[in-house]
């Protein structure tokens, strides 16, 4: 480990360090335009030089690795004029349009040119202008900002796995754009916007719509699959106006996926935000007091075996384990969290949740995805395999449809016959799982949900326990679902009490021995399935559950709320309330609370607070906050005959997996730009 100097400070790193990282452990500020922490160094922006002693001239520090007895010096007057000489080349051909620019006030240029430029120009020719680029509807361009840092192309090449950004020319003519004319197909493309260090890559559908020293900002969770992205909320008055990615290194780290990060315009549009009671045919407004009597009227004298519940992919842990109380209240054992009928065996938490745990992809040395596509499912899960690839000596083996990945794989098949062929070591890859120190089997949530999921599980634990994956130290056994609120709803048993699942309730309710279905944002069912069953839809947008509804309890949006949600990993993560929800909508528990009380079943919390302390006595693993309990590891999976249809992927489009995202008009013009006609037609 060498050990050298800088600024009169003795270090001793790490084999391999860079003199910018170790100044950062230092906390000496290095300048920076080209460095990020994630991605390759290419040292071409020249803002982090530094002196370092018996150097002929200032040296880039983020490309120069440590060595024994090295002196540096990062606030000579050589440094000075060097970095101030830098950022008067940087800026001969920028516009200095700040005062119009959505970057400003967040821009590194700004801040760096600032603290270490100088206060005037001596540049008096003409300025170079280069044509805007079109990425798509989701960043907008302003290529004379550009610096030519190459975080952008180094982004889309390293982190998102699609090399669709390149530099042309050289010089002073050197321009960055696409190698075709077409949108930027990435899931992450909007984390181009976060690594430009100038305005050159700003937010297109947040364009000039306000500035950041406007904005409310909260920490809070991301819904929109399973991963619970963290992210924070930017909100003016009581409009979410743009999220972003929060850093957190087990789950995220510091990216988002675009529709996180651009289906936020969705939240303001097709909003329910008044109760509704059907009349005659027709959806008419009501008062609480009307809604919530007229659903104590339903249920009065009502059998509880003819009453059922289902809840949405996007609902709390809160909203729902207040049903559940509900639910029991009146006496119904049916009720469900599992809007795609999924029927396997969860009396074994490791055998619904991911036991890696994301970060554990970096440690595994051998992947099998089993009727999963982690591209569209989980793009920050993909991409975290992704990285571990290019850390290099990554197999990838997929069973299931032929995948775009942005990672090579070897496809073993299409169903479970590959399985058990890889099971009785016929396929070439069993021995390179065999051989591997860390392998991981990542399970799909659509594979689980085939009629045969039960069955299904058991061979892929006995796949898990043939290739050595569960052992005191490692769990490679995985399952990956998609619905933000599915291991939430595992957890605390909002299952069927000995009565009836989603695909039976539904089969009931068309026979008419369901007379009344709740459905907590449940919009994926089939609702030409529902007959003459009186429906109750508590939810936040009117799409297809509120289309059918006889009576409507608007509810409030993952941002209006503080709620709790628990990821894949089976990590439990607070949401936190940014705005207030729109009309007379209010936040979900409360609602049943008021219904509970109107139908004469009280339930026992008048606070948020009474309510989470419940659900932490009910579910103590819940208690410990962002941490994951390891899942002690059991038989799980009912005996059964295996189908040999091919394996279905659940996710069809992207753009439109929820109610949010199908009333955003950013997700809809992602579809029709970045999707083929093909594509879009296919996932309709």
């Amino acid at each position: 480990m060498p050990k050298l100097t800088i600024d009169g400070t003795e270090i001793e790193v790490a084999g391999g360090t860079s003199v910018l990282q170790a100044c950062e452990q230092l906390g000496i500020e290095v300048p920076r335009f080209c460095y990020h922490d994630r991605l390759s160094v290419p040292a071409n922006c020249r803002m982090c030089l530094v002196e370092v002693e018996k150097a002929p001239k200032p040296v880039a520090s983020c490309a120069m690795p440590c060595a024994d007895g090295m002196i540096v010096k990062t606030t000579t007057d050589l440094v000075k004029r060097a970095r101030q000489n830098v950022m008067a080349m940087l800026l001969i051909n920028h516009p200095l349009d700040c005062p119009i620019c959505d970057q400003g006030g967040e821009c590194d240029l700004q801040d760096q040119a600032v603290g270490y430029g100088f206060d005037h120009s001596t540049y008096n020719e003409e300025k170079r202008a280069v044509t805007d680029k079109d990425l798509g509807p989701l960043v907008e361009t302003h290529m004379t900002r550009c610096i030519q840092c190459t975080r952008c192309i180094r982004f889309c090449d390293e982190i998102a796995g699609v090399s669709e950004l390149g530099g042309f020319e050289r010089s002073e003519h050197l321009e960055i754009g696409t190698y075709v004319k077409r949108a930027i197909t990435s899931e992450l493309s909007g984390n181009l916007i976060d690594v430009c260090p100038v305005g050159a890559l700003t937010n297109k559908p947040y364009a000039f719509r306000a500035r950041p020293w406007e904005l409310q900002t909260t920490e809070s969770i991301d819904v929109m699959d399973a991963v619970g992205s963290n992210i924070r909320i930017d909100a003016r008055g009581n409009e979410v106006m743009r999220i972003l990615p929060r850093l957190n290194e087990d789950v995220n780290e510091e990216w988002i996926d675009d529709k996180t990060r651009f289906a936020c315009d969705g939240l303001t549009r097709q909003r329910l935000d008044r109760p509704y009671v059907r009349r005659d045919g027709k959806l008419q407004p009501v008062t609480w007091d009307e809604a919530l009597a007229a659903i104590a009227e339903k249920l009065r004298g009502l059998s509880g075996q003819k009453v059922a519940a289902i809840a949405g992919d996007l609902a709390d842990c809160d909203s729902m384990f207040a049903l559940k109380d509900l639910m029991a209240g009146i006496g119904s054992p049916h009720l469900d969290c599992r809007q795609d009928g999924a029927t396997y065996d969860v009396t074994q938490r490791a055998g619904y949740v991911m036991n890696s745990g994301i970060a554990g992809i970096d440690d595994s040395d051998c992947i099998l995805l089993v009727g999963t596509d982690p591209r569209h499912e989980a793009a920050i899960v993909n991409a975290r395999i992704r990285k571990r690839w290019l850390a290099g000596g990554l197999r990838v083996g997929v069973i299931g449809p032929k995948l775009d990945l942005t990672y090579p794989y070897q496809h073993l098949g299409d169903g479970a016959l590959a399985l058990g062929d890889l099971l009785d070591g016929k396929n070439a890859f069993a021995a390179i799982l065999a051989a591997a120190k860390r392998p991981m089997l990542i399970a799909g949530a659509g594979l689980l949900a085939r009629a045969d999921g039960a069955a299904m599980q058991i061979l892929l634990s006995n796949a898990a326990a043939k290739f050595n994956m569960m052992r005191p130290d490692w769990n490679g056994f995985n399952v990956l679902q998609n619905a933000a609120s599915r291991v939430g709803g595992l957890d605390m048993g909002f299952l069927p009490q000995g009565g009836m699942a989603t695909n039976q309730i539904l089969a009931a309710a068309e026979q008419g021995s369901i007379e009344v279905l709740y459905l907590l944002g449940a919009d994926e069912i089939d609702m030409s399935k529902l007959g003459k069953t009186f429906v109750i839809y508590q939810g936040h947008h009117g799409d297809r559950g509120a289309h059918r509804a006889d009576i409507i309890l608007p509810g409030a949006a993952y941002t209006e709320k503080t709620a709790l949600y628990v990821n894949t990993e089976g990590r439990p993560q607070l949401a936190r309330q940014a705005v207030f929800p729109p009309g007379e909508a209010k936040e979900d528990w409360k609602i049943i609370r008021a219904l509970s009380e109107a139908v004469g079943k009280k339930l026992p919390y008048d606070s948020h607070h009474e309510l989470q302390r419940r659900m932490m006595s009910k579910i103590p693993h819940w208690q410990k906050l962002d941490m994951v309990m390891p899942a002690p590891w059991g038989n799980f999976g009912r005996e059964g005959e295996v189908g040999s249809s091919p394996f279905a992927l659940p996710v069809k489009n992207f753009y439109l997996t929820n109610a949010i995202c199908r009333a955003s008009p950013t997700m809809a013009k992602c579809v029709e730009e970045i999707l083929s006609p093909a594509t879009a037609e296919a996932a309709e």
